[in-house]
């Protein structure tokens, strides 16, 4: 009797440890336009890809940049299994894109949520400093189900051109974490619109509650940057894409998923060198989903021993 509990104790104890671990992602999914169309990016076929994509990975949760409304509806159809979080950013309703969180509502529940601008007044809509456009970060206080495990995710995308917007702004989500989430086991996904190298990175990897995920992880499947300009025959060293994470997450693996699909481009077939002759190719043109590579990771949170 004593070992048939001893047994179902350490069984739990396994669960309970496997259960603290998630699987999070970051996806800027390039927002609908009409010259990405004309180009051959056609977002009803991005749509596809990048559903199928993340039905076959299956993060718990992630976060998305550049998402639109109708965009957000698509997605509400193709990934029925996933709630989402967020607003539109020039209004705080439904105009302008999204820095949407999207959850597994079988694995993941949503506790709180809320949205700050990111400029000198983030309670409210507006530009900040010296950006082009109005930027938004959207939060959400999160359990995994069958644990313990109460954490908080922050999703954002920051502006590409104004460098003081940047700066100012990761001052200021750093300073909205610890406000926010104060000791709480925290996520932070997006468009960061800096690279590894840059001053702006170090104010969340020297923050004290924050590293990147890509530097600590165990093991790295990354074999270009994460921005590919809707060119997969580009490369890049400069990941603008991260998954920053407080201190406490194990990252036992890190990906940048260069994943990409093909559209004809002529008609007639012909034969491969040194491959049996049942086999025909046609020319066809590799495309990448997004203009950025979705970047993911497999996370634990350690207990304090």
């Amino acid at each position: 009797m004593k070992k048939t509990f001893l047994l179902l104790l350490l069984c739990l104890l396994d669960v309970t440890t496997s259960a603290q671990e998630l699987f999070v992602g970051s996806y800027n999914i390039r927002y609908h336009n009409q010259p990405d169309s004309l180009n051959g990016n056609i977002w009803s076929k991005r749509l596809q890809v990048m559903s199928d994509q993340i039905l076959f990975e299956q993060p718990d949760i992630f976060g998305a940049q550049e998402v639109l409304v109708d965009q957000l509806r698509d997605f509400e159809r193709t990934l029925p299994q996933y709630g989402h979080i967020g607003v539109g950013r020039d209004d705080g309703k439904e105009q302008g894109e999204y820095a949407a969180i999207f959850y597994h509502r079988d694995r993941v529940k949503l506790l709180d949520e809320g949205n700050f601008w990111l400029s000198e007044h983030p309670e409210k809509p507006g530009l900040g400093w010296d950006a082009a456009c109005v930027r938004i970060c959207t939060w959400g206080k999160f359990k995994l189900l069958h644990s313990r495990l109460r954490f908080y995710y922050f999703n954002l995308h920051m502006d590409h051109v104004g460098k003081v917007a940047r700066r100012e702004a990761a001052k200021l989500v750093v300073s909205k974490i610890k406000e926010i989430a104060g000791d709480a086991p925290v996520v932070l996904t997006g468009d960061f619109n800096v690279d590894q190298n840059d001053e702006i990175y170090r104010i969340f990897t020297q923050s004290g509650v924050l590293v990147d995920s890509y530097t600590v992880a165990e093991h790295r499947f990354a074999e270009n940057g994460t921005f590919n300009s809707f060119n997969t025959d580009l490369y890049t060293e400069s990941r603008i894409d991260h998954i920053f994470l407080s201190p406490r997450f194990k990252v036992e693996r890190y990906g940048v998923l260069t994943d990409a699909y093909w559209t004809p481009v002529a008609a007639e077939e012909q034969k491969g060198h040194d491959a049996p002759q049942e086999i025909s190719f046609k020319s066809f043109v590799k495309r990448a989903p997004s203009d950025h590579y979705p970047v993911m990771a497999h996370i634990r949170w350690m207990k304090k021993k």
